[in-house]
């Protein structure tokens, strides 16, 4: 019986031992390099696979996973997605990598957007299919709503207004039907205007502080008037973590809205910033672009009950932590 019992401890230990392994798709970018960092810290072992699209410049990226790439339970492969024939052995998968961008995705770029969106993860999912993991965390966006009524709930009609939102939906939907067909342990976060720090260079928030330093014109598309439901990066990041760890049965195949509850016009935004720096801004107005929704806010309650998570970062905060990173490290950009 003794030597029973000291067996079961040692298995114990050695199930300890183990290290889980988790895959970051998009790891080099804003939220994925986050994400990263905060499965490191949690001691995982991550795989992270980036291309360095050139949306934006490739220093910002690897400066994005410097902290990363010091540790080595962190293995970088630096390939495009769709060109690999085979993806790493994991026990969790995080595909954050994506095209980004409403404006962008019209034309002839869209092309870009359906190859890195849509067709992407498809591929993920047909080889977790066969080579199974715990849970496969997809970072969808509030941009699958369009103009949908607020608050937006996730079983509200989804009828996205960019080229963009169209391939998020798409990838949601291919979510759900490898859940419903082959039990592929799926969730799909429904992101709501992210911000903090290493944010990309073409997000609003960036490009406000940029020019409110740099004392030159904010452009402001619209009225100013539209509002935006932000959600601060740390928020995001332990949605992904409750995503991860929820049980199974009540997350596998479902969305979830993850909404800051932070909701103003741009206009305040604007007015925050100038508060925060102590400058004053300066805003010119150009005609709404298309793609643009008029407003968003997040029921967060299903993310509440299912993932127990709620955000935890009030805008001001938000900018603040931002303002301070920025004056170290974004203004190089």
């Amino acid at each position: 019986m003794q030597l029973q019992l000291e067996n079961f401890a040692e298995i114990i230990v050695n199930k300890k031992k183990e290290k889980m392994k988790a895959l970051v798709t998009g790891c080099a970018g804003f939220i994925g390099s986050h994400l990263t960092d905060r499965l490191l810290s949690m001691g995982y072992e991550v795989v992270g696979i980036d291309c360095f699209r050139d949306y934006y410049p490739r220093p910002i990226k690897e400066r994005n996973i410097q902290n990363a790439l010091q540790s080595d339970r962190f293995q970088f492969i630096e390939e495009d997605l769709h060109e690999m024939s085979e993806y790493p052995t994991v026990d969790y998968v995080f595909h954050s990598a994506a095209q980004a961008g409403v404006r962008a995705s019209w034309g002839d770029s869209f092309a870009i957007y359906t190859h890195d969106n849509i067709e992407v993860t498809q591929r993920l999912l047909e080889y977790y299919k066969e080579n199974p993991v715990r849970r496969f965390v997809y970072a969808s966006s509030s941009s699958v709503y369009g103009d949908a009524l607020l608050p937006m709930q996730e079983d509200a009609r989804v009828q996205p207004v960019s080229p963009y939102g169209v391939t998020k939906l798409a990838a949601e939907h291919l979510c759900y039907l490898y859940w419903k067909n082959y039990t592929v342990p799926t969730v799909s976060l429904r992101y709501f205007t992210v911000f903090g720090p290493r944010q990309r260079p073409d997000m609003g928030i960036c490009r406000f502080f940029k020019a409110v330093l740099a004392e030159e014109e904010i452009t402001v598309y619209g009225d100013g008037i539209q509002t935006r439901d932000f959600t601060y990066v740390d928020d995001i990041v332990q949605a992904n973590i409750c995503a991860m760890q929820a049980t199974l049965n009540s997350v596998a195949g479902q969305v979830f809205n993850i909404g800051g509850g932070n909701r103003i016009s741009v206009n305040e935004l604007i007015s925050l910033i100038g508060t925060i720096t102590g400058k004053k801004p300066r805003t010119r107005y150009e005609d709404t672009q298309k793609g643009d929704v008029r407003d968003t806010c997040a029921d967060v309650s299903k993310a509440g009950e299912f993932l127990e998570w709620k955000a935890e970062t009030g805008i001001r905060d938000g900018l603040e932590r931002y303002w301070d990173w920025y004056q170290q490290a974004g203004r190089q950009d």
